[in-house]
């Protein structure tokens, strides 16, 4: 269950900072020669779950329409992640139930 937890937790961590750093490129929408960030995400096999990285796309300024995709994106897998949490303590409670 640990690991599944580990997992789960980690790609929290990844929407969370894929939603930071969208909110970033919208903060700085306007601001002259700014370069919009983007989310590196890559499979963990070792620790389980994904690394994400947040760097610079080296494209210039900023489209809204793809930011607020983003957006919806990261908090479907932020959802999705809290879910897995979710269910994981639900089963080891009915384990415990079954085992006691």
């Amino acid at each position: 269950m640990t690991a599944l937890a580990s997992i789960a937790r980690s790609g929290l961590d990844a929407a969370q900072l894929r939603l930071g750093t969208s909110a970033h490129n919208v903060a700085n929408l306007n601001t002259p020669g700014f370069a919009r960030q983007a989310v590196d995400q890559q499979a963990a096999p070792a620790q389980g779950g994904v690394q994400a990285r947040a760097g610079r796309s080296g494209q210039p300024g900023v489209a809204l329409e793809a930011e607020a995709v983003e957006q919806m994106a990261a908090t479907y897998a932020f959802k999705a992640n809290l879910l897995v949490l979710r269910t994981a303590g639900e089963m080891a409670g009915a384990l415990l139930d079954v085992r006691a």
